[in-house]
Protein backbone atom coordinates (compact mmCIF):
# COMPACT_ATOMS: atom_id res chain seq x y z
CA UNK A 1 0.00 0.00 0.00
CA UNK A 2 1.40 3.36 -1.03
CA UNK A 3 1.52 6.38 1.24
CA UNK A 4 -1.32 7.97 -0.73
CA UNK A 5 -3.45 4.83 -0.46
CA UNK A 6 -2.78 4.64 3.28
CA UNK A 7 -3.98 8.19 3.89
CA UNK A 8 -6.96 7.69 1.56
CA UNK A 9 -8.00 4.68 3.63
CA UNK A 10 -7.51 6.62 6.87
CA UNK A 11 -9.70 9.43 5.53
CA UNK A 12 -12.33 6.97 4.30
CA UNK A 13 -12.12 8.19 0.71
CA UNK A 14 -13.89 6.29 -2.05
CA UNK A 15 -13.68 6.63 -5.81
CA UNK A 16 -13.56 8.93 -7.63
CA UNK A 17 -11.75 10.71 -4.74
CA UNK A 18 -8.10 9.93 -4.13
CA UNK A 19 -5.07 11.37 -2.32
CA UNK A 20 -2.88 13.07 -4.88
CA UNK A 21 0.09 14.13 -2.74
CA UNK A 22 1.19 14.65 0.87
CA UNK A 23 3.39 17.49 2.04
CA UNK A 24 4.89 17.43 5.54
CA UNK A 25 6.88 20.23 7.19
CA UNK A 26 8.41 19.49 10.59
CA UNK A 27 9.66 23.07 10.83
CA UNK A 28 6.15 24.50 10.33
CA UNK A 29 4.55 21.63 12.30
CA UNK A 30 2.13 21.15 9.46
CA UNK A 31 0.75 18.31 7.31
CA UNK A 32 -1.00 19.12 4.03
CA UNK A 33 -2.97 16.38 2.25
CA UNK A 34 -4.01 17.16 -1.33
CA UNK A 35 -7.08 15.35 -2.64
CA UNK A 36 -8.29 15.11 -6.23
CA UNK A 37 -10.86 13.16 -8.21
CA UNK A 38 -10.14 10.87 -11.13
CA UNK A 39 -10.48 12.34 -14.57
CA UNK A 40 -13.90 11.46 -15.96
CA UNK A 41 -15.18 10.45 -12.55
CA UNK A 42 -18.88 10.92 -11.84
CA UNK A 43 -20.04 12.84 -8.78
CA UNK A 44 -23.55 13.08 -7.29
CA UNK A 45 -25.64 16.20 -7.74
CA UNK A 46 -25.99 17.79 -4.26
CA UNK A 47 -29.73 18.31 -4.90
CA UNK A 48 -31.06 15.13 -6.52
CA UNK A 49 -28.13 12.71 -6.22
CA UNK A 50 -27.85 12.02 -9.93
CA UNK A 51 -24.29 11.11 -10.98
CA UNK A 52 -22.90 13.89 -13.13
CA UNK A 53 -19.70 14.92 -14.87
CA UNK A 54 -17.59 17.80 -13.57
CA UNK A 55 -18.24 21.17 -15.14
CA UNK A 56 -15.34 23.12 -13.59
CA UNK A 57 -13.43 23.17 -10.28
CA UNK A 58 -12.40 25.45 -7.44
CA UNK A 59 -9.68 24.99 -4.81
CA UNK A 60 -10.87 24.55 -1.21
CA UNK A 61 -9.12 23.80 2.10
CA UNK A 62 -10.28 22.38 5.44
CA UNK A 63 -8.73 22.11 8.89
CA UNK A 64 -8.48 18.45 9.95
CA UNK A 65 -7.60 16.64 13.17
CA UNK A 66 -3.99 17.14 14.23
CA UNK A 67 -1.46 14.60 13.01
CA UNK A 68 0.25 13.96 16.34
CA UNK A 69 1.39 17.48 17.37
CA UNK A 70 1.20 18.81 13.79
CA UNK A 71 -1.69 20.79 12.31
CA UNK A 72 -3.31 18.94 9.41
CA UNK A 73 -5.14 20.40 6.43
CA UNK A 74 -6.99 18.87 3.50
CA UNK A 75 -6.93 20.55 0.09
CA UNK A 76 -9.02 19.56 -2.91
CA UNK A 77 -10.22 20.60 -6.31
CA UNK A 78 -13.98 20.63 -5.75
CA UNK A 79 -15.97 20.38 -8.96
CA UNK A 80 -19.23 21.96 -9.93
CA UNK A 81 -21.45 19.42 -11.65
CA UNK A 82 -23.81 19.96 -14.58
CA UNK A 83 -27.00 18.07 -13.68
CA UNK A 84 -29.24 17.13 -16.62
CA UNK A 85 -32.10 16.30 -14.26
CA UNK A 86 -32.03 19.57 -12.29
CA UNK A 87 -30.94 21.59 -15.33
CA UNK A 88 -28.51 23.47 -13.11
CA UNK A 89 -24.83 23.70 -12.29
CA UNK A 90 -24.09 23.20 -8.60
CA UNK A 91 -21.03 22.67 -6.44
CA UNK A 92 -20.57 19.01 -5.52
CA UNK A 93 -20.54 17.99 -1.87
CA UNK A 94 -17.39 16.42 -0.47
CA UNK A 95 -17.68 13.41 1.87
CA UNK A 96 -15.24 14.73 4.49
CA UNK A 97 -16.82 18.14 5.25
CA UNK A 98 -20.20 19.84 5.34
CA UNK A 99 -20.94 22.50 2.70
CA UNK A 100 -19.51 25.92 3.48
CA UNK A 101 -17.40 24.73 6.40
CA UNK A 102 -13.68 25.31 6.79
CA UNK A 103 -13.38 22.21 9.01
CA UNK A 104 -13.66 18.51 8.30
CA UNK A 105 -16.47 16.50 9.88
CA UNK A 106 -14.08 14.81 12.29
CA UNK A 107 -12.72 18.18 13.38
CA UNK A 108 -16.33 19.29 13.97
CA UNK A 109 -16.90 16.22 16.13
CA UNK A 110 -13.79 17.00 18.20
CA UNK A 111 -14.93 20.62 18.72
CA UNK A 112 -18.43 19.55 19.81
CA UNK A 113 -17.03 16.99 22.26
CA UNK A 114 -14.74 19.62 23.78
CA UNK A 115 -17.54 22.21 24.01
CA UNK A 116 -19.56 19.86 26.20
CA UNK A 117 -16.71 19.81 28.72
CA UNK A 118 -14.93 23.18 28.38
CA UNK A 119 -15.66 26.89 27.87
CA UNK A 120 -15.75 27.88 24.21
CA UNK A 121 -12.83 30.27 24.62
CA UNK A 122 -10.77 27.44 26.10
CA UNK A 123 -11.69 25.19 23.17
CA UNK A 124 -10.69 27.94 20.73
CA UNK A 125 -7.31 28.33 22.42
CA UNK A 126 -6.76 24.58 22.49
CA UNK A 127 -7.42 24.02 18.79
CA UNK A 128 -5.87 27.32 17.70
CA UNK A 129 -8.96 28.83 16.06
CA UNK A 130 -10.94 32.02 16.73
CA UNK A 131 -13.90 31.45 19.04
CA UNK A 132 -16.37 32.78 16.44
CA UNK A 133 -15.54 29.78 14.24
CA UNK A 134 -16.13 27.44 17.16
CA UNK A 135 -19.52 29.07 17.79
CA UNK A 136 -20.47 28.53 14.13
CA UNK A 137 -19.78 24.82 14.44
CA UNK A 138 -21.73 24.58 17.69
CA UNK A 139 -24.73 26.48 16.31
CA UNK A 140 -24.84 24.30 13.18
CA UNK A 141 -25.16 21.00 15.03
CA UNK A 142 -27.41 22.32 17.82
CA UNK A 143 -29.77 23.96 15.31
CA UNK A 144 -30.08 20.73 13.33
CA UNK A 145 -30.73 18.63 16.42
CA UNK A 146 -33.28 21.11 17.82
CA UNK A 147 -35.16 21.17 14.51
CA UNK A 148 -35.51 17.38 14.59
CA UNK A 149 -37.03 17.17 18.10
CA UNK A 150 -40.38 15.50 18.73
CA UNK A 151 -42.25 17.18 21.61
CA UNK A 152 -45.56 15.37 21.13
CA UNK A 153 -45.30 13.49 24.44
CA UNK A 154 -44.51 16.45 26.74
CA UNK A 155 -47.13 16.98 29.46
CA UNK A 156 -45.29 18.52 32.44
CA UNK A 157 -43.28 21.70 31.99
CA UNK A 158 -41.00 23.68 34.30
CA UNK A 159 -40.28 27.36 33.63
CA UNK A 160 -37.42 29.40 35.03
CA UNK A 161 -35.39 32.46 34.12
CA UNK A 162 -31.72 33.26 34.60
CA UNK A 163 -29.70 36.44 34.21
CA UNK A 164 -27.86 36.35 30.91
CA UNK A 165 -25.70 39.37 31.57
CA UNK A 166 -25.51 42.54 33.64
CA UNK A 167 -28.17 45.18 33.23
CA UNK A 168 -31.24 43.08 34.03
CA UNK A 169 -31.00 40.96 30.89
CA UNK A 170 -32.67 37.58 31.24
CA UNK A 171 -33.21 34.33 29.38
CA UNK A 172 -36.17 32.05 30.13
CA UNK A 173 -35.84 28.28 29.83
CA UNK A 174 -38.59 25.66 29.52
CA UNK A 175 -37.92 22.13 30.77
CA UNK A 176 -39.57 18.79 30.13
CA UNK A 177 -39.78 17.65 33.75
CA UNK A 178 -40.63 14.05 32.92
CA UNK A 179 -38.01 13.72 30.18
CA UNK A 180 -35.51 15.72 32.27
CA UNK A 181 -34.35 17.90 29.38
CA UNK A 182 -34.29 21.53 28.39
CA UNK A 183 -36.79 22.06 25.57
CA UNK A 184 -36.74 25.74 24.74
CA UNK A 185 -34.94 28.97 25.57
CA UNK A 186 -35.69 32.56 24.66
CA UNK A 187 -34.66 36.07 25.66
CA UNK A 188 -36.73 37.91 28.26
CA UNK A 189 -38.88 36.87 31.21
CA UNK A 190 -42.30 38.28 30.35
CA UNK A 191 -45.56 36.62 29.27
CA UNK A 192 -44.43 36.56 25.63
CA UNK A 193 -41.84 33.90 26.49
CA UNK A 194 -44.68 31.42 27.12
CA UNK A 195 -46.27 32.39 23.81
CA UNK A 196 -42.97 31.72 22.03
CA UNK A 197 -42.72 28.33 23.75
CA UNK A 198 -46.26 27.48 22.67
CA UNK A 199 -45.40 28.25 19.04
CA UNK A 200 -42.17 26.25 19.25
CA UNK A 201 -44.12 23.32 20.71
CA UNK A 202 -46.52 23.38 17.76
CA UNK A 203 -43.63 23.40 15.30
CA UNK A 204 -42.32 20.17 16.85
CA UNK A 205 -45.44 17.96 16.70
CA UNK A 206 -46.89 19.26 19.97
CA UNK A 207 -49.97 21.26 20.94
CA UNK A 208 -50.65 23.69 23.83
CA UNK A 209 -53.56 21.46 24.93
CA UNK A 210 -51.22 18.56 25.74
CA UNK A 211 -49.51 20.55 28.54
CA UNK A 212 -51.37 19.61 31.73
CA UNK A 213 -49.00 20.82 34.45
CA UNK A 214 -46.64 23.79 34.70
CA UNK A 215 -44.24 24.48 37.56
CA UNK A 216 -42.95 28.06 37.82
CA UNK A 217 -42.26 30.84 40.28
CA UNK A 218 -44.87 33.41 41.33
CA UNK A 219 -44.03 35.79 38.51
CA UNK A 220 -47.20 37.56 37.35
CA UNK A 221 -45.84 37.46 33.79
CA UNK A 222 -45.41 33.67 33.83
CA UNK A 223 -48.85 33.17 35.37
CA UNK A 224 -50.48 35.33 32.69
CA UNK A 225 -48.49 33.64 29.93
CA UNK A 226 -49.51 30.15 31.07
CA UNK A 227 -53.18 31.13 31.44
CA UNK A 228 -53.23 32.73 27.98
CA UNK A 229 -51.17 30.25 25.96
CA UNK A 230 -51.33 26.94 27.88
CA UNK A 231 -54.99 27.12 28.98
CA UNK A 232 -55.30 23.45 30.00
CA UNK A 233 -52.28 23.54 32.31
CA UNK A 234 -52.55 23.53 36.08
CA UNK A 235 -49.99 25.84 37.71
CA UNK A 236 -47.89 24.66 40.62
CA UNK A 237 -45.63 27.19 42.27
CA UNK A 238 -42.18 25.75 42.45
CA UNK A 239 -41.00 24.47 45.82
CA UNK A 240 -37.54 25.91 45.29
CA UNK A 241 -38.88 29.42 44.70
CA UNK A 242 -41.30 29.24 47.64
CA UNK A 243 -38.42 28.27 49.91
CA UNK A 244 -36.26 31.00 48.39
CA UNK A 245 -38.86 33.66 49.27
CA UNK A 246 -38.69 32.66 52.94
CA UNK A 247 -34.89 32.29 52.83
CA UNK A 248 -34.51 35.79 51.39
CA UNK A 249 -36.73 37.14 54.17
CA UNK A 250 -34.52 35.50 56.81
CA UNK A 251 -31.43 37.02 55.23
CA UNK A 252 -33.03 40.48 55.15
CA UNK A 253 -33.76 40.17 58.88
CA UNK A 254 -30.10 39.21 59.49
CA UNK A 255 -28.79 42.11 57.41
CA UNK A 256 -30.94 44.56 59.33
CA UNK A 257 -29.91 43.13 62.71
CA UNK A 258 -26.21 42.85 61.97
CA UNK A 259 -25.83 46.59 62.69
CA UNK A 260 -26.72 45.96 66.34
CA UNK A 261 -25.14 42.50 66.69
CA UNK A 262 -21.69 42.03 65.18
CA UNK A 263 -21.82 38.30 65.99
CA UNK A 264 -24.14 37.93 62.97
CA UNK A 265 -21.44 38.96 60.52
CA UNK A 266 -20.47 36.23 58.06
CA UNK A 267 -23.26 33.90 59.29
CA UNK A 268 -25.49 33.99 56.20
CA UNK A 269 -24.63 30.40 55.29
CA UNK A 270 -25.65 29.13 58.73
CA UNK A 271 -29.17 30.58 58.64
CA UNK A 272 -29.90 29.49 55.05
CA UNK A 273 -28.60 25.92 55.34
CA UNK A 274 -30.74 23.06 56.66
CA UNK A 275 -29.52 21.57 59.98
CA UNK A 276 -28.55 18.32 58.23
CA UNK A 277 -25.99 20.27 56.16
CA UNK A 278 -24.23 21.86 59.13
CA UNK A 279 -21.16 20.60 60.94
CA UNK A 280 -21.05 20.11 64.72
CA UNK A 281 -19.23 23.40 65.16
CA UNK A 282 -21.80 25.22 63.02
CA UNK A 283 -24.63 23.68 65.04
CA UNK A 284 -22.98 24.96 68.20
CA UNK A 285 -22.67 28.45 66.74
CA UNK A 286 -26.35 28.50 65.72
CA UNK A 287 -27.30 27.37 69.24
CA UNK A 288 -25.19 30.06 70.90
CA UNK A 289 -26.62 32.80 68.68
CA UNK A 290 -30.18 31.55 69.25
CA UNK A 291 -29.66 31.86 73.02
CA UNK A 292 -29.22 35.63 72.55
CA UNK A 293 -32.92 36.08 71.64
CA UNK A 294 -32.05 37.45 68.20
CA UNK A 295 -34.65 38.40 65.59
CA UNK A 296 -32.66 36.37 63.06
CA UNK A 297 -33.00 33.27 65.22
CA UNK A 298 -36.79 33.71 65.32
CA UNK A 299 -36.88 34.13 61.54
CA UNK A 300 -34.74 30.99 61.21
CA UNK A 301 -37.27 28.93 63.20
CA UNK A 302 -40.08 30.19 60.97
CA UNK A 303 -38.04 29.18 57.90
CA UNK A 304 -37.49 25.65 59.23
CA UNK A 305 -41.17 25.31 60.06
CA UNK A 306 -42.21 26.33 56.54
CA UNK A 307 -40.23 23.43 55.07
CA UNK A 308 -42.42 20.98 57.01
CA UNK A 309 -45.33 22.03 54.77
CA UNK A 310 -43.97 19.88 51.94
CA UNK A 311 -43.88 16.77 54.13
CA UNK A 312 -47.61 16.78 54.89
CA UNK A 313 -49.41 13.74 53.42
CA UNK A 314 -52.57 15.47 52.13
CA UNK A 315 -53.70 18.85 50.86
CA UNK A 316 -56.09 19.18 53.81
CA UNK A 317 -53.33 18.68 56.38
CA UNK A 318 -51.01 20.84 54.33
CA UNK A 319 -53.51 23.70 54.24
CA UNK A 320 -54.19 23.41 57.97
CA UNK A 321 -50.45 23.56 58.66
CA UNK A 322 -49.98 26.48 56.28
CA UNK A 323 -52.72 28.48 58.03
CA UNK A 324 -50.96 27.99 61.37
CA UNK A 325 -47.62 28.93 59.85
CA UNK A 326 -49.13 32.02 58.20
CA UNK A 327 -50.56 33.19 61.54
CA UNK A 328 -47.19 32.69 63.22
CA UNK A 329 -45.27 34.48 60.43
CA UNK A 330 -47.63 37.46 60.22
CA UNK A 331 -47.50 37.94 64.02
CA UNK A 332 -43.70 37.65 64.20
CA UNK A 333 -43.15 41.45 64.17
CA UNK A 334 -40.48 40.81 61.53
CA UNK A 335 -41.43 42.89 58.44
CA UNK A 336 -39.47 40.79 55.86
CA UNK A 337 -41.08 37.58 57.20
CA UNK A 338 -44.53 39.20 57.16
CA UNK A 339 -44.07 40.28 53.53
CA UNK A 340 -42.95 36.77 52.55
CA UNK A 341 -45.98 35.22 54.27
CA UNK A 342 -48.37 37.61 52.52
CA UNK A 343 -46.76 36.82 49.16
CA UNK A 344 -47.47 33.13 49.75
CA UNK A 345 -51.02 33.98 50.88
CA UNK A 346 -51.62 35.88 47.62
CA UNK A 347 -50.80 32.67 45.70
CA UNK A 348 -52.50 30.26 48.09
CA UNK A 349 -54.19 27.98 45.53
CA UNK A 350 -51.05 27.54 43.44
CA UNK A 351 -49.05 26.71 46.56
CA UNK A 352 -51.56 24.03 47.62
CA UNK A 353 -51.63 22.58 44.08
CA UNK A 354 -48.29 21.02 44.94
CA UNK A 355 -50.14 18.25 46.79
CA UNK A 356 -52.01 17.16 43.64
CA UNK A 357 -49.15 17.48 41.15
CA UNK A 358 -46.09 16.91 43.35
CA UNK A 359 -44.01 18.59 40.66
CA UNK A 360 -41.20 21.09 40.84
CA UNK A 361 -38.96 22.71 38.27
CA UNK A 362 -36.18 20.64 39.81
CA UNK A 363 -34.31 23.89 39.80
CA UNK A 364 -31.45 22.60 41.90
CA UNK A 365 -30.50 20.13 39.18
CA UNK A 366 -31.44 22.17 36.12
CA UNK A 367 -29.94 25.35 37.54
CA UNK A 368 -26.58 23.64 37.97
CA UNK A 369 -26.70 22.66 34.28
CA UNK A 370 -27.64 26.17 33.20
CA UNK A 371 -24.90 27.68 35.36
CA UNK A 372 -22.49 25.25 33.70
CA UNK A 373 -23.78 26.44 30.32
CA UNK A 374 -23.15 30.06 31.34
CA UNK A 375 -19.62 29.15 32.44
CA UNK A 376 -18.85 27.27 29.22
CA UNK A 377 -20.31 30.09 27.15
CA UNK A 378 -17.86 32.46 28.82
CA UNK A 379 -17.18 35.25 26.39
CA UNK A 380 -20.53 34.78 24.63
CA UNK A 381 -21.73 37.86 22.80
CA UNK A 382 -25.45 37.15 22.67
CA UNK A 383 -28.33 35.32 24.33
CA UNK A 384 -28.32 33.08 21.26
CA UNK A 385 -24.96 31.65 22.27
CA UNK A 386 -26.06 31.02 25.86
CA UNK A 387 -29.24 29.27 24.69
CA UNK A 388 -27.25 27.10 22.26
CA UNK A 389 -24.87 26.08 25.04
CA UNK A 390 -27.83 25.27 27.32
CA UNK A 391 -29.30 23.05 24.59
CA UNK A 392 -25.94 21.31 24.24
CA UNK A 393 -25.55 20.61 27.97
CA UNK A 394 -29.15 20.12 29.16
CA UNK A 395 -31.16 19.38 26.00
CA UNK A 396 -30.25 15.71 25.54
CA UNK A 397 -30.00 16.37 21.82
CA UNK A 398 -29.04 13.62 19.34
CA UNK A 399 -26.33 15.61 17.56
CA UNK A 400 -25.51 12.93 14.98
CA UNK A 401 -21.81 13.71 15.07
CA UNK A 402 -19.46 11.80 12.73
CA UNK A 403 -17.12 9.22 14.28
Amino acid sequence: MTQQELFAAALGLELPWKVEKILFSAAEKRLDIHIDFERGGLLPCPTCGTLCKAYDTTEDSWRHLNFFQHSAFLHARVPRVDCDKCHAIRKAAVPWARPGSGFTLLFDALVMALCQEMPVLAVADLVGEHDTKIWRVLHHYVKGAVAARDLSDVKTVGVDETASRRGHRYVTFFFDLEGKRMMFGTSGKDASTVEKFSKDLQSHKGTPAQIKRVACDMSAAFIKGVNDHLPDAEITFDRFHLTKIVNDAVDRVRREEVFTCEALKKTRFLWLTNPSGLSRAQHARIFNLSCQNLKTARAYQIRLAFQEFFSKPTAEKGEAFLKQWYFWATHSRLPPIIRAAKTIKDHWDGVLTWFSTRITTGLEGFNSLIQAAKARARGYRSDKNLIAMAYLIAGKLPLGLPT
